[in-house]
């Protein structure tokens, strides 16, 4: 993420629970900046989170994706950028339609779009997944989708399971002693050459929002 070419400041949104002190902790000695809100109404959280940082164009990632590609991230941002004057409610991710990999997640939104999404948000699953009331709200906001020139949905990089970490430790003991600054290109030649990876986590079935 700090190769990000647009992103100001990084801020780790975690929860207010004990068990995460330990996040904390870890972002003071990496002097990243964090915020601890409420665990299970995630919405208010980010909006608490936005207003302590005074942020005015919110790019959310998610913990899960830790193999995250910066040029991705840029390429999202960019989207937004370019067509952010004619709606200020606008919100550009590349998972409206997927195909990216899965845990190559990117949304963005102003801090606007988030207000209107905290103040009109009520069902237990929107303030809990952020912005899945931006999705089911297509005529208040200007839903925008980034898509790769390749279908690559089918590809799971996201951590949800036992499956998933044994396929992400494997990536990563691959690629990162060698290479720091990775991309979603080199994880794809990675897995080319280890083509019995993917079908580790290939059984798991989506959580739904």
């Amino acid at each position: 993420m700090k190769r990000s070419n647009y992103i100001d400041e990084i801020v780790i949104a975690t929860t207010n629970q004990n068990i995460d002190d330990e996040i904390e902790q870890l972002c003071r000695t990496q002097n990243i900046s964090i915020y601890r809100g409420s665990e299970h109404d995630v919405l208010n959280r980010y909006v608490e989170t936005a207003r302590h940082y005074q942020a005015d164009i919110i790019v959310r990632l998610t913990a899960d994706c830790p193999l995250i590609d910066p040029e991705v991230i840029d390429q999202v941002i960019r989207r937004f950028l370019q067509m952010n004057g004619p709606h200020p409610l606008l919100y550009v991710s590349n998972t409206l339609e997927r195909s990216f990999p899965r845990g190559m997640d990117v949304e963005v939104f102003s801090y606007k779009g988030l207000l209107k999404a905290e103040e009109e948000a009520v069902s237990i699953s929107d303030r809990e997944h952020v912005t899945s009331y931006f999705g089911k709200h297509p005529r208040q906001f200007h839903l925008l989708n980034v898509t790769h020139e390749l279908d690559l949905s089918s590809h799971r990089w996201t951590v949800d399971t036992i499956e998933d970490f044994t396929l992400i430790k494997n990536i990563l003991e691959a690629v990162y002693p060698t290479n720091h600054h990775f991309t979603m290109s080199d994880v794809l030649t990675v897995l080319k050459h280890n083509p019995s990876w993917p079908l580790i986590n290939a059984h798991i079935e989506q959580k739904k929002s």
